[in-house]
């Protein structure tokens, strides 16, 4: 039976207007996860429990997932916060170590492909799975490496950036192959019937765009448009996420055909709701540094403002941007779940 967390997340995602503030979080923290569900999420035999677990608990009205699986890629070792306090790093198989390695790689000979038929199956037991676990929230499909983030993940910053400088061309021959990889999964989750695609894609750092504006609306956008394009024609939602500050890319990305924007405290809330407020779906915004190193009132003071600029929104969530990691106090968190409750009436 569907709940009312359930029901409040499809309204909001439907652009209704809905009784309170619906939410989500991304919480990797083990002494909050094991306080609040009594379930370790480093447990080999329990931990996989644990973020339903907290969902259900906290009454998440939409979960953050992207579909994933081994592609045989290289996989850059680029670096990695630690959530847990006794996490271990992503593993890295790295071969690549010149522009010119960037320059002739080809992701469609190097990458296990599978067929579509059993790519949409996987696509189908990945969705399956996920709404049995979160039967309380929306459960999305999606992919994480879409476009741009594609380059981070298999070559590395600096060999990405440099090699798509030094030749654009053939760099950009790298990414058709990435993108038709891209384009198998969108067609897997057209056959599996998904209704909402979640495209993560991390265009820009904290400080704003890695490339220049020209670079992305030639290389990156127009293929963001034909992949939404073919998704919404097949009537599934498209939700744009990304890490960073994007203000810049904003209207092109709905110019692209993004439905909703995930984001961080780095782009401009105020922004979105200004031109897309009525619109577009719009998750985030709380900032996480607040909760690190702030007290109540000023948490307090936060998720009022996301709520004062996003409550007129139908299609807008609450959510600390970016994580909630075990480093914040217990009690910061607390504070911000109790402020929800307060500030998220409509």
């Amino acid at each position: 039976m569907r709940t009312m967390s359930y029901e409040r997340g499809a309204k909001a995602l439907g652009l209704e207007m809905t009784d309170r503030i619906p939410q989500t979080e991304y919480i990797s923290h083990r002494q909050f996860i094991m306080k609040v569900t009594g379930i370790d999420p480093e447990d080999p035999d329990q931990g996989g429990k644990a973020a339903p677990a907290l969902a259900k608990a906290l009454d998440y009205d939409f979960v953050w997932s992207t579909y994933s699986r081994d592609w045989g890629l290289p996989r850059a070792d680029m670096g990695r916060a630690k959530f847990y306090e006794t996490e271990t790093p992503w593993a890295s198989h790295y071969e690549l170590k010149t522009e010119e390695d960037v320059l002739r790689f080809d992701p469609l000979k190097a990458a296990k492909l599978p067929g579509l038929d059993e790519l949409a199956d996987d696509v189908r037991r990945y969705y399956k799975q996920g709404r049995a676990a979160y039967p309380d929230a929306i459960f999305p499909g999606g992919f994480y490496n879409s476009v741009f983030t594609w380059c981070i993940v298999t070559f590395g910053w600096e060999l990405f950036m440099a090699a798509a400088m030094t030749d654009p061309d053939r760099f950009d021959r790298v990414m058709a192959g990435f993108f038709k990889i891209t384009m198998m999964v969108v067609e897997a989750h057209i056959r599996a019937e998904v209704p909402v695609f979640l495209c993560h894609d991390d265009i820009a750092w904290a400080s704003g765009p890695v490339f220049s504006p020209d670079w992305m609306r030639r290389y990156v956008f127009p293929r963001h448009k034909r992949m939404w394009a073919r998704l919404r024609e097949a009537g599934i939602q498209v939700l744009f996420c990304s890490d960073g500050k994007f203000d810049a890319f904003i209207d092109d990305l709905a110019e692209a055909g993004a439905q909703g924007f995930i984001f961080e405290p780095l782009t401009s809330l105020e922004t979105i709701v200004e031109r897309y407020g009525k619109t577009h779906v719009i998750i985030g915004n709380v900032d996480s540094r607040i909760l690190q190193f702030k007290g109540p009132e000023e948490i307090r003071a936060e998720v009022k403002r996301c709520a004062d600029v996003g409550r007129d929104c139908p299609g807008y969530f609450f959510a600390v941007g970016n994580h909630i990691p075990y480093t914040v106090p217990i009690a910061s968190v607390e504070c911000y779940l109790e402020a929800v409750e307060v500030f998220g009436r409509r």
